[in-house]
């Protein structure tokens, strides 16, 4: 069983036996030894490709039962809890992993500094399986997927502006009034066409300006400097809000709050350090809090 597991997640013998630390010829008897004892097919296989069939899919959920169950039978027998140890290796978006994942990782080794943290940053989907990460955090809604989420949080896109902009150059009172004012934009993400909502639909604007970044902490030195309007992540401009360096904008017409989820590839057969990393990423996460 542990062996059916560890190649559903590897994706490939190959990757299996070099994470059970086994040889390739050791696996692919073990594969064969249980679908013989079983009498079914559990991968379709190919030179290129591995894939579960679908008696497989159903067995690999038996699986991950029952051997969680074995997991916590035998932790249950351990006279003491040993300290987390080991590699953690987590990934996150570039904003996401300096403001918010960032201070949980430094207090996660403080605590437990037999933890080996690695962290990943990058604002593009990632494979965990494929590119062997523990953990993600994500922010939007999840395709289906095999993987767990859990929810911590959710991020907003706001409209502010600094309060010597607000004054020079008057409060907006509808979105349209933007196409009339200097909009600091990202080159990365949506470029001019900024998402409102009204009445329940949703709609986009063109905006313009003469400042357009491509990195959200230069554009928000740029409002904060009074340079003009930008929209950002909730979390982005959680600082400077409670200073009163910028003003929320036009909140009656924020798109809806978007999740922000952990996800990992297991339910029940997580390490120790995983699970801490879990916990004090909700108990740490309350800038991500609609």
């Amino acid at each position: 069983m542990l062996t059916f597991t560890q190649i559903a997640d590897s994706g490939s013998l190959t990757a299996a036996a070099q994470a059970m630390e086994s040889s390739l010829p050791a696996v692919v008897r073990s594969l064969g030894a249980l679908e013989a004892e079983l009498g079914v097919r559990l991968f379709n296989r190919s030179t290129r490709r591995i894939s579960l069939t679908e008696e497989g899919r159903r067995y690999l959920e038996s699986c991950r039962q029952i051997l969680g169950a074995v997991a916590d039978a035998e932790a249950g027998l351990s006279s003491q809890v040993q300290e987390p140890s080991g590699l953690l290796t987590i990934t996150a978006s570039v904003a996401i992993g300096q403001m918010v994942v960032t201070p949980v990782i430094m207090s996660l080794v403080k605590r437990y500094p037999k933890v080996r943290c690695n962290l990943v940053l990058l604002d593009r989907v990632v494979n965990l399986l494929e590119e062997g990460i523990d953990i993600g955090v994500r922010v939007g809604e999840l395709q289906d997927s095999t993987l767990i989420a859990q929810k911590i949080g959710a991020v907003r896109r706001v409209l502010v502006a600094s309060p010597r902009y607000l004054e020079q150059h008057g409060r907006p009172s509808h979105p349209k009034d933007l196409l009339k004012i200097n909009c600091i934009r990202f080159s990365t993400t949506n470029g001019p066409w900024w998402r409102f909502q009204e009445n329940g639909k949703e709609f986009t604007l063109a905006v313009t300006g003469n400042l357009e970044f491509n990195h959200a902490g230069s554009a928000l030195a740029a409002c904060v400097e009074g340079l003009g309007i930008g929209v950002f992540t909730s979390y982005q401009v959680a600082p400077s809000l409670a200073t009163g360096q910028l003003q929320i904008l036009l909140e009656a017409f924020e798109s809806p709050p978007r999740p922000i989820n952990l996800i990992y590839p297991h339910a029940r057969l997580l390490p120790s350090r995983t699970k801490i990393f879990i916990e004090m990423m909700k108990q740490g996460s309350k800038a991500l809090q609609e």
